[in-house]
């Protein structure tokens, strides 16, 4: 039995996200069915995490085992001439059999891209978040130094999640203005809760427009507090961009 990995690029926008769900297309769902036609097998395949509905992927990693005598790096190619134009395999590879996509990760690194001008993106709208309203970039970097480091982000996780800890270490975090208007917000952890980034970042939007102090996001992340401050930037502007093991 061979074991490949999948490095993944995919538009979120027309999915239920990764997982496969009882009702609603998904992204594991249709490259499973891919796989199914190409090996003839039920295949299990196994991703680093993840996304949810509309979030994209640069390089979402994904691994499954198979009994077929075909050579790992057919699976690209076969994969891509019968999967739809939103999903691309970016390369196919056999790994050693104890490999497992989400365990095996070290970190993972999202980005969430922001456009910030007047009027919007006819050919983006799906995948930045347009903010017609001016941010004070210099207010976001500085609430942004206060992310690294291992903290309780139990304000930054949806409610109701079921988790044992939400206890999380961030690695990095940055942000990267680029062209007077894009803005992209950088993180790295050794692992995310459910909605982490985006609620990090819609709150990171009120310390931009002025509604808190970059301290003010520096105590709500140390109390571990909700408050009426904390909202979820969408889905759409979301990336999962690389998988570290």
């Amino acid at each position: 039995m061979t074991n490949i990995k999948l490095t993944i690029e995919y538009d979120g926008t027309n999915y239920l996200g990764w997982q496969r769900q009882p009702q609603g297309l998904t992204i594991q769902e249709v490259i499973e069915n891919a796989l199914g036609k190409i090996t003839g097998e039920e295949i299990n395949l196994q991703g680093s995490g993840r996304t949810d509905s509309g979030v994209h992927a640069l390089a979402q990693v994904a691994n499954f085992q198979t009994d077929a005598d075909i050579e790992s790096s057919a699976f690209q190619k076969g994969l891509n001439s019968i999967l739809p134009k939103d999903i691309s395999i970016i390369s196919a590879e056999s790994v050693d059999p104890e490999f497992h996509s989400q365990h095996s990760a070290h970190s993972k690194i999202y980005v969430y891209k922001i456009l910030n001008r007047p009027y919007s993106s006819a050919l983006n709208r799906h995948r930045t978040w347009s903010i017609p309203y001016y941010l004070c970039i210099d207010s976001i970097m500085r609430a942004v130094q206060y992310l690294p480091g291992e903290h309780d982000f139990r304000a930054f996780t949806q409610n109701g999640a079921n988790v044992k800890s939400t206890v999380r270490n961030i690695i990095d975090a940055s942000v990267v203005y680029r062209n007077q208007e894009n803005i992209e917000i950088e993180i790295e952890a050794n692992g995310f809760l459910k909605r982490m980034v985006r609620l990090i970042v819609g709150t990171l939007v009120q310390v931009g427009k002025k509604r808190i102090t970059p301290e003010d996001f520096k105590e709500i992340l140390d109390s571990g507090e909700k408050t009426k401050f904390i909202y979820a930037a969408p889905a759409h502007g979301l990336y999962l961009k690389e998988v570290k093991y």
